[in-house]
């Protein structure tokens, strides 16, 4: 079956509204991927299928949970192959999204990619998380952040929420166990001005539990966060 197929069925499955437009632009996504994919180690995942569900239609889910207004600024942190950051700047033209990565190499293919699919509505970032966090360019700059499976829930927060605004929002997606990542993020998030405000669960198209954490950012936080990386992964908050 061609990809386009899988995205669009499986699209339809989850109650996802997708545009011949945006199946198009994935569909050179995809193809995109696989041939760089020979080259440099972007993912594991490497049939269409998995490509369609796994990277295209999880991404998607943000958007049908989380509702995002025009002209928001989103920061992706750990962005990897483009997921979810690219997938979202390709179905909403109206929004800016910034792809960060500490790794040079994926995000050239990222951006290789996104130039091939013809989008204009996103800016490359190449630098640690918690270097980017602590520079006023980027430090509550983003009306959105969000990060897919880089870490666990209490490490990401840090990561993340510096670079939301006051009153914007980190939004985490995750996969079954979420509710032990939130127990375990719990002084994290009040440390960090965090407010869990909504939770999704869904079936990803039978192949598995996916989480969307959606957490509000309440006020300012310490300027002494974001620690540093080596401090962050030997005491969590």
């Amino acid at each position: 079956m061609a990809i386009k197929s899988i995205i669009k069925d499986n699209a339809e499955i989850v109650g996802l509204e997708i545009t011949q437009e945006l199946i198009e632009k994935l569909e050179i996504y995809a193809k995109e991927l696989k041939e760089w994919n020979e080259k440099i180690n972007l993912t594991a995942i490497k049939d269409d299928e998995g490509i369609a569900i796994k990277h295209f239609i999880d991404s998607l889910m943000l958007l049908k949970y989380v509702d995002i207004p025009e002209n928001s600024k989103i920061i992706d942190v750990g962005t990897g192959a483009g997921f979810p950051g690219l997938v979202i700047a390709a179905a909403r033209s109206d929004v800016k999204v910034t792809l960060l990565d500490s790794t040079g190499k994926k995000l050239k293919v990222v951006a290789d990619i996104a130039e091939k699919m013809g989008l204009k509505n996103y800016e490359i970032l190449n630098m640690r998380a918690e270097e980017a966090g602590q520079k006023k360019e980027y430090r509550e700059q983003f009306d959105f952040a969000t990060a897919r499976a880089v870490a666990e829930l209490r490490v990401l927060s840090e990561y993340c929420l510096p670079f939301v605004k006051k009153d914007g929002y980190f939004v985490s997606m995750k996969g079954a166990l979420a509710e032990l990542e939130i127990e375990n993020a719990e002084n994290a998030l009040k440390v960090l001005s965090g407010k869990i405000e909504d939770k999704f669960c869904f079936d990803l198209c039978s192949q598995g539990e996916r989480n969307i954490i959606k957490i509000k950012k309440i006020s300012q936080i310490p300027t002494k966060y974001p620690r540093v990386s080596a401090q962050i992964a030997k005491k969590p908050l």
